[in-house]
């Protein structure tokens, strides 16, 4: 039973191979005008044609989808059925042609955490302004490429080095490491902190997307870990004082949260902060990005 289940997976049902976007065309030109010669007006072909696609869309089911009379034509029962999915299918291929075509009219930056900290609402300002034809947009994906390799995002700005080939990238600009602890930990009385007073914490890290490892302390001073999922819950279980986290600069600026502050790791290397894209399918306006992003941050 299962060598035929992934054998009907690896090999369609034939009526499912045959079945052609004209086809559901038809059938719902004919449902909505509400009559072969109207169906037919609509789509700008001979009422025959109309009448030889309705029944090669039915011989290729093995059902009856249209009741036919003199006066008026109705769906069956399976027919109603047929009719919902096709308008399910054939908006899903509007949306992909629009997708597809529309692309360059349109910057996606994915995130995982945070985006580009203070110089985020700058960037979004400057790049109306200068590029109106393209919308941009922010998605957040909590993955290793901030969404780029699921397909969610054009550019993908991380902070950490991606070690996958498919993809390329251009570092725009270094940020600080900050530590984040409760408003009431000890250490919270400083304006900055070292590495060396935190070994006695824990440390939050997310697998992920994280920029923080323990790599950062010296062998025998490194402190111990416990593992979040996303932002917020690193956030909320650092509010409880149970753990801090050693974030970039952008964190402080795009989440500030009650009983969470942060301080400057003064002895911290900074973070690289990179743009990500598809090595041989790179939006037109990446090196735009690039080059406005590197102005910004060379400000600091």
């Amino acid at each position: 039973m299962d060598g035929t289940r992934q054998q009907r997976g690896d090999d369609p049902d034939p009526a499912v191979r045959d079945v052609e976007l004209r086809h559901l065309r038809c059938l719902l030109a004919i449902v909505e005008e509400g009559t072969f010669t109207d169906a037919a007006i609509a789509l700008g072909v001979s009422q025959a044609a109309v009448s030889r696609t309705l029944a090669s869309l039915e011989r290729t089911l093995g059902v009856r989808l249209l009741r036919r009379t003199s006066r008026e034509v109705t769906p069956t029962p399976t027919g109603l059925r047929v009719v919902a999915h096709a308008r399910r299918v054939l908006g899903e291929v509007d949306d992909l042609v629009r997708d597809a075509t529309s692309g360059q009219m349109r910057l996606r930056i994915g995130y995982a955490w945070s985006v580009f900290g203070r110089h985020t609402l700058t960037f979004q300002r400057r790049w109306r302004g200068a590029h109106p034809a393209t919308d941009l947009q922010f998605v957040r994906a909590n993955s290793p490429t901030a969404g780029l390799a699921e397909g969610s995002c054009d550019l993908a700005v991380v902070r950490r080095a991606v070690g996958d080939r498919r993809f390329d990238s251009a570092i725009v600009g270094l940020e600080r490491r900050l530590c984040a602890m409760a408003s009431d930990d000890p250490l919270a009385r400083r304006r900055s902190v070292r590495l060396a007073d935190l070994s006695g914490h824990t440390l939050l890290v997310d697998r992920r997307t994280g920029t923080t490892t323990t790599d950062l302390w010296p062998p025998g001073s490194r402190p111990a870990t416990e593992t979040s999922r996303d932002v917020d819950e690193w956030l909320t279980t650092i509010a409880t004082g149970r753990a801090i986290g050693v974030t970039p600069e952008s964190t402080a600026n795009q989440y500030r949260r009650p009983g969470v502050v942060y301080r400057p790791v003064r002895d911290a290397e900074p973070i690289a902060v990179r743009l990500v894209w598809w090595r041989d399918d790179p939006h037109s306006a990446t090196p735009t990005a690039i080059e406005l992003l590197s102005e910004l941050y060379r400000s600091d």
